[in-house]
């Protein structure tokens, strides 16, 4: 294309060009210079990007044919070898409790001031993805690096860091490989959404965090790396790490990365996956619901031998799942790594202490459990959950900053890792309906450009709406018959609970009829969708 597009202060390099909308002080993020950065990650890595992208579709289709997977037999040299990652920084050595959550100002304030060790800031699924969220996310991550950051309510309540408090270590969630960045192109292309959120976080921060480390131990470029499918995806993050660093004049390895094993392939190659990243690597995290959606997109072949029951059925308790993160917790130790645990998504009522009570009872005993699994942290939503995640580590770690030395058996098999069925639970009417509730209500917030919304007392994302459609895909697909009524699930029946649903929740403002549209088209369609938010994104 070749355009030159003015950002507010001086013409940008030939070939880059914001479409996007203007935001008020993105002159302020969107440079020249920070922008060249990002165009040059464009063009270097690209169309490797784009090959990894393809080679999915290539395992897709293999998983398709053979019904099954198993750990590579390429990479058993690597699995084999005697090899550690870097030592973990100061700033993530002690990472028991880590809370998550999108980069709006309050969100970034009650985080840092939240007492969890780290801050996963995320500009994936708990941001919807619009050029203004993202733009003020950039500025908000800069100002509370500077502790500048505050906020006032609609309501005049006033939000800002705590005077000489130790804030959580901010982490950055940048979007995965799979989306693009509409909003800025390069040479006529839209370039990656993660090329953009990690290339402007990093040109703009990398220097001032490293220039603080020795006054702030809470200071380092780090970094949290979602959707992985292969070792050779962290391959592509690895070498993008390089180059970055020495484009800036960094030192090698002061990025670190903690990568999400959140598809059932990537769970196969965990060790690869370090490996690849060693000298970067921060150690892996054990997610759930893109877990199991990912199990449902990639053997949605497979028939009733991976048809999931109720999704609020399916815990980690389930022997498939605990196989998963005995692996991981095993894998991690072995090489170094932390292994940081799932999330406890909660948010506890002012006004209900009997649901609080049940609900936090559940957490404590989640966080307990992983805590006696060896795992060295974990997720929470609510800064209300920080105590009771600590307290469950407390316990465990006591004076210990992580708990590496504990390596459990390295006896998982694959066939335990695909063994949906030792899930147990049913199908039901509750469990359909509470997919179509969650699903919808999700995906209308999304399109009003809010990534993290508060539904039937859960703080949900992206990946609650993931699985819930894709749960509703597999069930329609193996005409599943539900356990409570005797239903057989069918489109049409799906349909009469969407007009249901949508009947009560027009009631009141929203993109309701556009929320409906999309998740019948993902939830529905003859082919299935490989992510919702791919539709989605054109009607933001």
């Amino acid at each position: 294309m070749g355009a030159v597009q003015e950002t507010g202060s001086k013409p940008l390099s030939t070939g880059i060009e914001i479409v996007g909308p203007p935001v008020e002080r993105g002159s302020e993020v969107l440079t020249p210079a920070a922008l060249a950065f990002v165009a040059d990650l464009h063009r270097r890595f690209g169309s490797r990007r784009n090959d990894l992208l393809a080679r999915r579709k290539e395992r897709r289709a293999e998983i398709a044919r053979t019904g099954t997977l198993d750990f590579l037999p390429e990479t058993a040299g690597v699995r084999a070898a005697d090899w550690q990652v870097a030592p973990a920084p100061r700033a993530l050595n002690d990472r028991r409790v880590e809370i998550t959550g999108p980069t709006d100002r309050k969100m970034t304030i009650n985080a840092l001031n939240s007492g969890a060790k780290v801050w996963l800031a995320d500009f994936e699924d708990a941001t919807a993805p619009s050029w203004r969220n993202l733009v003020e996310g950039q500025l908000n991550l800069t100002a509370a690096l500077a502790r500048t950051i505050d906020f006032t309510s609609p309501e005049g309540k006033e939000y800002k860091l705590k005077p000489d408090a130790e804030l959580a270590t901010i982490v950055v969630r940048p979007r995965g490989w799979h989306l693009d960045e509409a909003h800025l192109l390069v040479d006529g292309e839209p370039v990656a959404g993660a090329f953009v959120d990690f290339g402007l976080y990093f040109f703009r921060n990398a220097a001032t965090l490293l220039a603080r480390d020795e006054q702030d131990p809470n200071s380092g470029p780090y970094f949290y790396l979602p959707k992985t499918e292969s070792h050779l995806e962290t391959r592509l993050w690895n070498d993008v790490f390089v180059h970055a660093q020495e484009a800036l004049g960094i030192p090698r390895g002061t990025i670190r990365a903690t990568v999400l094993i959140e598809t059932i392939t990537a769970a196969f190659e965990m060790e690869e996956i370090l490996y690849e990243l060693r000298e970067h690597a921060a150690g892996l995290n054990a997610g759930r619901w893109d877990y199991l959606f990912s199990i449902v997109k990639n053997f949605r072949d497979g028939g009733e031998r991976y048809v999931l029951p109720d999704r609020n059925s399916v815990t980690m308790t389930a022997p498939f799942m605990r196989a998963y993160t005995q692996l991981l917790v095993n894998t991690c130790h072995r090489r170094g790594a932390h292994a940081i645990g799932g999330m406890a998504a909660f948010i506890p009522s002012r006004r209900d202490p009997e649901v609080n009570a049940a609900a936090l009872e559940k957490v404590r005993a989640d966080k307990d459990r992983e805590a006696g699994d060896g795992f060295d942290g974990s997720w929470v939503a609510h800064p209300d959950l920080v105590p009771v995640c600590r307290a469950s580590f407390d316990a465990v770690l006591g004076e210990q900053p992580n708990q590496k030395q504990v390596v459990p058996a390295n006896d998982v098999r694959p066939e335990q890792l695909l063994d949906v069925a030792s899930a147990g639970g049913g199908c039901t009417r509750v469990g359909l309906q509470n997919a179509v509730q969650v699903g919808l209500r999700y995906i209308e917030a999304w399109l009003r450009g809010f990534g993290a919304v508060a539904i039937f007392n859960m703080m949900e994302d992206v990946a609650t709406a993931e699985i819930s459609r894709s749960q509703v895909w597999q069930w329609v697909n193996n005409s599943v018959v539900l356990a409570d009524t005797g239903e057989k699930v069918t489109a049409t029946l799906v349909r009469e609970i969407v007009a249901t649903e949508l009947a009560a929740m027009k009631q009141s403002d929203g993109r309701w009829d556009e929320a409906a549209r999309l998740f019948e088209e993902v939830a529905l369609a003859d082919e299935f969708v490989d992510f919702l938010t791919l539709p989605g994104y054109a009607l933001l």
